[in-house]
């Protein structure tokens, strides 16, 4: 495996179904699998027509664009390269899809602004760089998750992650050395 990501990938279900997305030859990118795209959607199937999404470290944003295909409201799409930034908006245009915002920064960065909740994020930082607490520890204390919000973690096969106490594991699958968990936030008693 090179480490490197294919040229187009498509997208699965929804009103884009079968579009294909350019994906640019970055170092690191990784997309999700289409079989696991699959799966993800059909878990989010009942609650994914409406939902305000947050793509975190979005790469490819094909999280984000499958679910802008699938009904969601909006996802605001969040990615440091400026390179696989761009690709997404360029994405977004050639595929005249509304409702996706893309911020070319950090996510660390972002989360440190002004909060909006979400009802679903896609949580999928770089594997080389082990973000997932971090970015989940913001997540959780920043006001970016609504009440009962669904966050979607991607992370390698044996990490052992700290997630919040608050984000009940939903389900959960392996494939090849990918390990991709649904979760749902459950209120705080106050």
């Amino acid at each position: 495996m090179t480490g490197r990501a294919p040229g187009r990938i498509r997208i699965i279900g929804g009103q884009l179904r079968n579009s294909r997305l350019d994906v640019p030859d970055l170092p690191g990118l990784r997309p999700t699998a289409e079989r696991v795209r699959e799966t993800l959607f059909n878990w989010l199937a009942p609650v994914i027509s409406g939902a305000r999404c947050l793509d975190l470290c979005a790469g490819t944003g094909a999280l984000g664009i499958e679910a802008l295909s699938r009904g969601a409201a909006g996802v605001q799409f969040v990615e440091r390269d400026a390179r696989a930034a761009q690709a997404v908006r360029d994405n977004l245009a050639r595929l005249k899809v509304q409702g996706g915002q893309v911020a070319t920064t950090d996510a660390l960065a972002y989360l440190q602004g002004a909060p909006q909740p979400y009802g679903l994020v896609f949580l999928d930082p770089p594997f080389a760089q082990d973000l997932w607490t971090p970015l989940a520890q913001r997540l959780e204390q920043g006001g970016w998750l609504a009440p009962a919000a669904w966050i979607y973690v991607e992370s390698p096969r044996h990490a052992e992650l700290s997630l919040p106490d608050t984000w009940a594991l939903h389900r959960e699958g392996v494939a090849g050395e990918v390990r991709y968990a649904l979760h749902r936030r459950m209120p705080v008693a106050s």
